[in-house]
Formats: structure tokens, sequence, C-alpha cells
């Protein structure tokens, strides 16, 4: 009896790897839980275009957005563990839901497979040149002394542009107006108009717009100097210890094989460290940043860790 259920197991161990040698044996859809255009949709092409030239093979990005990212997320969950469905989420559908949400239709911790983080890329604080501040210090003693007066822009509730300023402000002891936009180009803009004084958002939306003489570039909220941005100073340099990466990580369902698990892992850690898209998601201002599983768990609660609090302070809610 016991020769033979240990043959079985052997058995069904050879049949996993084999399984996993093969991935990908059909078409692999790669779900984004966001628009065409956003960075988590950039992210996926990328890597849909490497894996469809390195292994002979479709690879076919699907747009599913809604409910602060949650729709996209559910439909991996309900996926089949096969490797035919994976997908892509950040930090919100994995982590920051949890506490903004009664309910998900998902559970990240149990209906999820975390394969390897990808990508991150520095959130930057600007603010509008006519405020006539030139460092996050002269912001923060402003801000301080004006408690409500000014107002920032973020790209919705719950975001990770919100929290960071809310952040900012728990940490320096003040009030801060918030004003929510469906982009980051819509907040940008509202900042070139004066209409929001300060802004945190991702570096891409905001660099470019530096040269006009609208804004100012103060700070990104990364724990160390961006390579990307060398020349820019942290919020931590500032004496405020806010950090806010926008990160993306790779997903599959619950149930997924360990060995197929690595062997996708392996496979999308060639692609995004290859020199060829490493070159695309510099100009996007985005370093990959592949990781392990339990490495991808540690991100996750990290940020539940850090957000819990701001978000309790600031009563944010979505439902």
């Amino acid at each position: 009896m016991r020769r033979g259920a240990a043959a079985a197991f052997i058995l069904l161990l050879c049949a996993l790897s084999a399984l996993a040698q093969d991935w990908p044996s059909k078409t692999v859809r790669i779900i984004v839980p966001f628009a065409a255009g956003a960075t988590p949709d950039l992210v996926a092409r990328l890597i849909a275009d490497r894996l469809k030239a390195t292994l002979a093979q479709n690879f076919i990005v699907e747009n599913r957005p809604g409910a602060s990212g949650n729709t996209g997320t559910d439909a991996v969950a309900k996926s089949e563990p096969d490797g035919a469905t994976i997908g892509i989420s950040i930090g919100g559908p994995l982590a920051i839901n949890t506490l903004l949400f009664k309910s998900l239709p998902y559970d990240p911790r149990k209906d999820l497979t975390l394969i390897t983080m990808l990508v991150t890329q520095p959130s930057a604080l600007a603010v509008n040149a006519s405020l006539g501040v030139t460092n996050t210090t002269e912001l923060l003693d402003l801000i301080r002394r004006n408690p409500g007066k000014y107002n920032y822009g973020s790209i919705g509730t719950g975001s990770l542009s919100q929290l960071a300023m809310e952040a900012i402000a728990l940490k320096s002891g003040t009030r801060l107006i918030h004003v929510p936009y469906p982009s980051s180009p819509q907040a940008m803009q509202a900042l070139i108009r004066n209409d929001v004084q300060m802004v945190c958002l991702p570096a891409i939306s905001v660099v470019p717009q530096v040269s006009t003489g609208a804004v100012k570039l103060l700070a990104v909220s990364t724990a160390q100097r961006s390579a990307l941005l060398p020349g820019v100073p942290t919020l931590k340099e500032a004496g405020i210890d806010v950090e806010a990466e926008a990160w993306n990580g790779l997903i599959g369902p619950a149930g997924l094989p360990e060995a197929m698990v690595a062997r996708i892992g392996r496979e999308v850690t060639d692609a995004i460290t290859s020199r060829a898209v490493r070159e695309k998601l510099t100009t996007q201002l985005m370093e990959p940043i592949p990781s392990t599983p339990a490495q991808f768990r540690a991100r996750i609660d990290a940020d539940i860790a850090r957000w819990k609090p701001v978000i309790e302070a600031a009563n944010i809610k979505i439902d």
C-alpha cells in the first residue's frame, strides 16, 4: 500500500514537472485590472511581446478595469490554475483595498498565487511654482503655518497619490484638502492651473512638466534616491518618513503548481531584465524589481502595515 502511494506521488511530481516545462502549452492571457495606457498595461504589453518572441507562443493582454483594480484581480483569482491565465496587479488590489473596502470578491491572501514582483516607479512631490517654495522643508513650514488652506490633487480616493499626501500631512501635524481627479494627466493639469497647489504622483507624470516652469519638483517618496532621478532628494532627507513606491507584481490563481510558478517567474524575470525591456522601462522612469514569492508577500504585508494608520487617521473609505 505504502509503495503504491509513494509511486503515485512520484508520478504526480513528474507530471507537474513536465507541465511546468511545457509552459506555455497554449495561448496565455495576461489580465490587467486597469484600462489600456495605464502603467500595468504598459508593463503587461512589454512582457507579452518579449515572451512571444522568446517562447514562440501567444500571449494576449486583456484589460479588465473596475472597482479600483478589484475586478481584474478577481478575474485572475477565479481562473483555472493551469498557467493559461496570469495577471498583473498593484498595491491597491493586493494590499490597500483590504483596508478601504468592507469586503472584496476575492481574498488576496488565499485566492491568489504570488509569482514575482515586476517593476517599481517613484512617486514625485511637486508644487505649483507660484507657491514660492524651493524645497520640501519650506513646503512643510508653509503648510504647518496654514492648516487646511492648501489643496492637493490625486488620482482618486484611496489611491497611492492620496495616501502619500495624507501621510505627509499626518507626519507634519497639519491638514490638507483633497481634490481627486480621474487620472494623473488631469491632476497635473490642475496643478499647472493652480487649482491644487501640490501633488505626489508617479514621476513620469511630473518630470516632463518641470521644464515648463509651472511646477517645481521637490522630492521623491522612495526609501533612497532613485537611480533614475539621482539629483532629486527624498522626503526622508527633509525629515518626513514617508515611502510611496508604485509597484507592479505578477499573480496567478491559487493552486498554481509550484514548479510552474518557478518556471513562469524565471521566464518573466528574464523578460523584464532584458536590455530591450529595461531600456523601454527607463523611458517611463520604471525599474525592474524581480523577486521571490516570499519577498513579494513581504512587500504586501509592509504596505498594509504602512498605510493602515494613515487610512484610519484620515478616515478614508470607499464603501
